[in-house]
């Protein structure tokens, strides 16, 4: 799953693609209705989904790895809903990534992976091919 050029803006609640970068901001195209906006460094943080990772008990994981899991658990455990109290998403997650930080994630950050990952599923774009997951497997253990 290619996660590059996907940018979650603060205060937006869609996902955007980054289409150009400018000296005080960046221009974006939303993933819904393919509109480009001007969004100001000034006024708005932005966050790179493939920059986003998640607390393990030692180090960290990718947000793609998370996804896979998400995907490859969805038979055996829905997807909760973001408005979901808090200990179902920490125990939803918990069968997911089972080493996860239970201390530094916060119920916060488990929804905005639900809602990334629904709304980029929803847009067909959780897809894993083997041949990349396999090649990116390799590369990190040399």
């Amino acid at each position: 799953m290619n996660l590059r050029n996907i940018v979650a803006v603060s205060g937006e609640s869609v996902l955007y693609t980054l289409v150009a970068n400018k000296n005080n901001g960046l221009l974006l195209e939303n993933m819904d209705t393919k509109r480009t906006k001007f969004f100001s460094m000034r006024l708005y943080q932005f966050t790179p989904l493939e920059t986003v990772g998640i607390y393990t008990d030692t180090d960290t994981v990718e947000l793609a790895v998370i996804f896979k899991a998400m995907l490859d658990h969805e038979a055996t455990h829905p997807i909760p809903s973001p408005k979901d109290d808090n200990q179902t998403l920490h125990n939803y997650f918990a069968n997911i990534l089972t080493n996860y930080d239970r201390d530094r994630v916060y119920a916060s950050d488990i929804k905005k992976v639900v809602k990334w990952y629904n709304f980029l599923k929803s847009k067909d774009l959780v897809v894993f091919d083997e041949e990349a997951t396999t090649e990116s497997a390799t590369t990190e253990q040399e």
